[in-house]
């Protein structure tokens, strides 16, 4: 993310206010509107014909003159320390939400310098730090730049088990530790995609950006993909486990284009497909297995146009029940006569 990013986005948290000149006059305007509003409609009520005409002032009526100009006094300053305390409130939380944005940008500095160490134990650490600033983050903006940078973490060159040097025990060990702090990284953002949508740290809405990304194992299980989008474009699942077992998709986009599942177990057990759209056009299913054991498919659109081979333990829908609106799945799924 750009500086010329932030700067627009810092630009439209930035605090604007009107000139108090010309707070006050629109708010005496509508306190005369509304007091004559009130005025005519009491007058209405009580059937006033006109006003009886007084040739002398006694001293009572001279009283209540005085008091009413006073109550007109009052209100008038009432009226402006009420502008001026409401604008007051405005400037402390604009206040309050820079000082936190300052603190939460620090803290946000110092997890990003972690994630670069040389050692596992500080990237975990920078991980873990990443997942805390996205919880507090004082707007939806800064947690969407945390989630993000985690995502980023996850495209990094890498690689898979398969392609170590064989023998090299030191390569191994960097390997491990590597794949410990990606899958840390997919831990905890199936945690928080598990919460209820209500509570405050959940990531459900979120844009997730996993394009391209080699995954060698990770569990997405009881994840709740709602809203938003997220891309797996590219991606490559490769050895391993990558499980979305009891995963919603429910309201987001969810994309796995051209996507290669290749010797894994990519496990969508009981997983449940409601609105939204999950996109599997182009992918390419060669080894391992890709399973859909019992999952619902219910107002959502699963598209396999263009796929590659057959999920090899894929489980269809049962033989003579409908498809559903916008599901469209491999040919080879389904009986000839469906």
């Amino acid at each position: 993310m750009g500086v010329p990013t932030l700067r627009r986005r810092a630009e439209r948290r930035g605090l604007r206010l009107w000139p108090v000149g010309t707070v006050l006059v629109l708010s005496f305007a509508a306190a005369v509107l509304v007091a004559a509003a009130v005025f005519y409609t009491g007058w209405d009520l009580l059937g006033a014909r006109g006003l009886k005409p007084e040739h002398r002032i006694d001293s009572k009526t001279l009283f209540d003159l005085v008091k009413l100009s006073f109550g007109v006094v009052a209100g008038a300053g009432a009226l402006v320390a009420l502008v001026v305390a409401y604008r007051r409130q405005r400037v402390d939380e604009d206040g309050a939400l820079r000082e936190a944005t300052r603190l939460h940008t620090e803290r946000f500095t110092t997890a990003v310098s972690q994630l670069g160490h040389d050692s596992a134990a500080v990237r975990l650490g920078g991980v873990h730090a990443l997942a805390g600033l996205a919880d507090d983050a004082p707007t939806r903006d800064l947690r969407q730049t945390c989630i993000d940078v985690l995502c980023a973490y996850l495209r990094l060159p890498y690689t898979s088990e398969a392609d170590l040097p064989a023998g090299d025990a030191e390569a191994r060990h960097a390997y491990l530790a590597l794949r410990e702090v990606r899958h840390t990284v997919i831990r905890l953002v199936r945690d928080h995609l598990g919460l209820d949508p209500e509570h405050p740290h959940s990531w459900q809405g979120h844009d997730f950006d996993f394009t391209g990304v080699t995954f060698d194992g990770g569990d997405f299980s009881y994840a709740t993909f709602s809203g938003g989008t997220v891309s797996f474009r590219g991606s490559t699942f490769s050895g391993g486990e990558v499980t979305f077992y009891r995963s919603t998709f429910s309201g987001a986009t969810v994309n796995f284009i051209e996507t290669t599942f290749s010797g894994t177990t990519a496990n969508f057990d009981r997983s449940r497909f409601s609105g939204g759209e999950v996109i599997f056009r182009g992918s390419t299913f060669s080894g391992g297995e890709v399973n859909f054991d019992e999952a619902t498919f219910s107002g959502a659109t699963v598209d396999f146009r263009g796929a590659n081979g057959v999920p090899p333990a894929a489980v269809p829908p049962p033989e003579g029940e409908p498809l559903q609106a916008g599901l469209r799945l491999p040919p080879a799924w389904y009986p000839a006569s469906s």
